[in-house]
């Protein structure tokens, strides 16, 4: 695989280079730069493909070309300047745009800039589904999100895209829950189940320190079961928010984010199938007011929207704390960190049976 990038034949356009990724068949782009050093590029993309002559600037060999949702990870085989990425988006005025990224440029682009409260990953009001079988459930009163009761294969909470198809699903945890079943070895079903849904997590109202001091456990061993566990099912975050209510909105971030990763894959991938400005979903409260003409202020809108959608493969993490839990059957797993803040109470409740 080689990544090309040539100059544009059109002399007019006021993005000088053509880009194009080997995936898909070739993905081809009109671009500012031949590579983004110290700010994103913008580019375009170009429905009429590769030239047929082109006049090529830089030919080099590729190791790591691959669709990652909305953006496009591209590794390419050079000692410097080899790590970037594609992030698709939209304009203000509704047409397709993407944004060329390094994890340089990500992190100087908004210094101190915070992510804002409220919505989850931009989306109006989540819908979440709470399992009949929850007996404590959240209520999700501080968070822009509504609730309904229904049966989850799997979990306490969980999102459904607009088709009605399960995104994601999360498993709330008190630390007596998890305890119990790192005990009994119960809690290696409940993650099996959970590995059927496309996207899952567990969330533990307490923090990792408590489970290393249990009273009812000798030193380690707890900690032990769990790591064994999240070994074998290491896609499977299990996140100890300290508190109840850091608790809840974990989760309503998480499901959040899942149901918009989920919106926004449908809508980067209708870009090459169907042509630009043909998104199959949107957020909800996406916008696509069509206008003739892109503007610098349009370009640096998107630009910042940008910032705070692309960086899966440079490195980037969300919110805190891994850990996950283990039984007597052979497992294996990974380690744990906890969350910080604090806030108040946290509540029980039995054991899920294994028929569950």
């Amino acid at each position: 695989m080689r990544f090309v990038i040539a100059r544009n034949p059109d002399s007019e356009s006021s993005l000088p280079y053509l880009v194009r990724l080997p995936i898909e068949g070739g993905i081809v782009f009109r671009a500012r730069d031949t590579w983004p050093r110290t700010s994103r590029v913008f580019c375009m993309p170009v429905p009429g493909g590769w030239p047929d002559d082109p006049d090529v600037v830089e030919d080099v060999a590729v190791l790591v070309c691959r669709r990652r949702g909305i953006a496009i990870d591209l590794v390419v085989d050079r000692p410097r300047l080899n790590r970037s990425q594609f992030v698709f988006t939209t304009l203000p005025n509704g047409r397709e745009a993407v944004f060329w990224q390094t994890r340089k440029v990500v992190g100087t682009a908004r210094p101190g800039a915070r992510i804002p409260g409220r919505r989850a990953s931009g989306i109006r009001e989540v819908e979440i589904v709470v399992d009949t079988r929850e007996h404590y459930p959240y209520r999700f009163a501080r968070q822009q999100a509504s609730t309904a009761r229904g049966a989850l294969p799997a979990g306490d909470y969980g999102v459904r895209d607009p088709g009605g198809a399960l995104v994601a699903v999360v498993e709330r945890k008190a630390l007596a829950d998890l305890a119990a079943g790192l005990n009994d070895g119960t809690f290696v079903f409940e993650l099996a189940r959970l590995a059927d849904v496309p996207r899952a997590a567990v969330v533990v109202e307490d923090r990792y320190s408590a489970l290393v001091r249990h009273a009812h456990a000798p030193a380690g061993f707890l900690p032990d079961l769990l790591a064994r566990v999240q070994v074998r099912y290491p896609e499977i975050p299990i996140v100890f928010a300290e508190t109840r209510p850091l608790a809840e909105e974990w989760t309503f971030r998480y499901l959040g984010a899942a149901l918009a990763e989920s919106l926004d894959t449908a809508a980067g991938f209708a870009v090459h199938e169907r042509g630009p400005g043909q998104r199959v979903a949107e957020r909800p409260d996406a916008t696509a007011t069509a206008t003739a003409t892109t503007t610098e202020t349009e370009i640096d809108a998107a630009s910042a929207a940008a910032s705070s959608t692309g960086a899966t493969a440079m490195g980037t993490t969300a919110t805190g704390a891994t850990a996950t839990g283990a039984t007597a059957t052979g497992a294996t797993a990974t380690g744990a960190t906890a969350t910080g803040a604090t806030a108040t109470g946290a509540s029980s409740r039995p054991a899920p049976s294994d028929d569950r």
